[in-house]
């Protein structure tokens, strides 16, 4: 007798709610040849133990089982691109069942939400934005005071990773120059390709981009980075112990001393995690002009208090964690999901993998 088919792959989707039909039926399609289950998770209502115990693949945001109901479990995928709101799970920290991100499905939006706040604050959107709402046909001497493009600004991008690699490429499509910071080196050219999920069409892929490249994990590093002159500091770095507060007053300092564009102060994009930046530090730099300006999809803590003074601070545009949100978000997590199951079908290393211990 040959051997028994081998039963298809139950993947389990927990959506924290109510998932649109389409959604449900793009997954179907991508996985028709696996058992697909959706749950809608409740607010402090456990996923029914059974749901987990039957599942091969799990994808999520933040609902994982415990690990007694985990043993059929061939790999977790998060929906989100990092999974530091998860180490401290037994799932993390006792058990090796692969995790894999949604790493490098977040760059196109990303990077237009970075540009678009750029252009709003260098075009001075918002005075044509509030004459249109009055019915104004405002003064052109309005305008022209502070007002500039981005052609030759220097841009220092802390974490080039598939998000860094997309802003990268539009703003040198702006006619900019960009400098890359990682933590650790990439002295070769092989050394320096994306070996992440990468959205068809977009990032930098070989990395040929930046005209340098820098890296290190120490405050030395760090401010020999922020002393080249740049115009723009684009912060895409995983939160870790080591990236806690990275950025103060004394690196804003450093940014603002030396660079010396005749239109602008250096200009802070935050699309990472809130902590770190000091933001008291951030508010205190704004409101004083060592800093020209701000955007920040992230804060700490979020909400953002209403009270919180970083509200007022001087050019700061502030949105509530959305930079990376799109109807493409979902079905490209997706795609990540099914070339790794082609991969482990094949024996093959997994994309996007969460590495136990880096926090990444």
């Amino acid at each position: 007798m040959g051997d028994a088919p081998l039963s298809p792959e139950h993947v389990l989707v927990v959506f924290y709610r109510a998932m649109p039909e389409e959604l449900k039926d793009i997954i179907r399609n991508k996985f028709s040849d696996a058992k697909v289950t959706i749950h809608q998770s409740q607010p402090g209502v456990p996923v029914p133990s059974e749901l987990y115990q039957s599942a091969t693949v799990l994808v999520t945001f933040t609902d994982l089982p415990d690990l007694k109901d985990s043993k059929n479990l061939k790999l977790i995928h998060a929906f989100s691109a990092g999974v530091d709101h998860m180490l401290q799970h037994p799932i993390l920290r006792e058990s090796d069942i692969p995790i894999t991100t949604s790493s490098g499905i977040h760059g196109p939006p990303i990077a237009e939400w970075t540009v678009m706040n750029w252009l709003v604050s260098s075009r001075k959107y918002a005075l044509s934005y509030e004459a249109q709402k009055s019915r104004t046909w405002a003064e052109r001497d309005g305008y022209m005071k502070g007002i500039h493009d981005q052609v030759g600004k220097k841009i220092g991008i802390l974490g080039y990773g598939s998000i860094g690699r997309q802003i990268a490429r539009i703003s040198s499509a702006l006619g900019m120059t960009v400098y890359a910071y990682t933590a650790n080196p990439r002295p070769t050219l092989t050394s320096r390709h994306d070996t992440g999920y990468i959205v068809p069409g977009t990032g930098d892929p070989d990395g040929s981009i930046p005209v340098s490249w820098h890296h290190g994990t120490d405050r030395e590093a760090i401010h020999s980075f922020l002393s080249l002159g740049l115009d723009h500091l684009v912060v895409s770095l995983p939160l870790t112990p080591q990236t806690t507060r990275l950025l103060g007053a004394e690196e804003f300092a450093i940014l603002s001393e030396n660079s010396h564009h005749h239109t602008s102060k250096p200009y802070v994009t935050n699309i990472s995690r809130g902590k770190v930046i000091d933001q008291k530090a951030l508010a205190d730099a704004l409101n004083s002009g060592v800093l020209g300006g701000a955007a920040l999809d992230v804060t700490d803590p979020e909400p953002l208090p209403k009270d919180d003074p970083l509200w007022n601070a001087r050019n700061v545009q502030i949105s509530p964690h959305i930079s990376g949100l799109g109807e493409e978000m979902f079905p490209r997590s997706l795609d990540i999901l099914k070339v790794n199951l082609g991969r482990i079908a094949r024996g093959e290393p997994l994309i996007n993998s969460y590495v136990r211990g880096k926090g990444y």
